[in-house]
């Protein structure tokens, strides 16, 4: 299964919509003319698309991938990152979120001691393995300052 954003939705159904009649490749042009839709826009959707690898798209045109996977669409690309997750991921996102403070910061120790010994008593490899998963995603990044280490939340 794969997660995208409406508008992602929106732009794949009518590459295929069109690719029957464009067996070559699809000019971005027309894809932004039926759609009516900005020209950076759509690049960064196609982009967006090629790197999921439903479409391929080079050289302002695209062609439609023999994409058989499921697809789930939700309204933002924060829901995006938020689907791809798994459960104890979600869980530790939604401790993140009850400690921070108005700037999305939560101290280090203050956060890992909450997964620890909070609700999900996560063990300290299970832990780490988590954070690390996090900072990869682009969910939370490690920030360090003169009074201490913290984890900033970026979705």
């Amino acid at each position: 299964m794969i997660t995208i954003t409406k508008k992602e939705e929106i732009i794949f159904n009518k590459i295929k919509e069109l690719n029957s009649q464009f067996p070559k490749g699809i000019e971005e042009n027309i894809i932004k003319e039926n759609l009516d839709i900005y020209e950076h826009e759509l690049t960064n959707t196609l982009k967006e698309l090629s790197t999921k690898e439903m479409i391929h798209y080079k050289d302002k045109k695209v062609k439609l991938i023999g994409f058989d996977k499921e697809i789930t669409a939700v309204n933002s690309k924060k829901e995006v990152k938020k689907a791809e997750l798994d459960e104890k991921e979600r869980k530790s996102i939604e401790v993140i979120e009850k400690l921070i403070n108005n700037d999305n910061i939560v101290s280090k120790h203050i956060l890992e001691g909450s997964l620890l010994y909070g609700d999900l008593k996560l063990t300290n490899f299970r832990m780490y393995h988590i954070l690390l998963s996090l900072e990869n995603k682009n969910i939370i990044e490690k920030i360090k300052a003169t009074h201490g280490d913290y984890y900033k939340l970026l979705i």
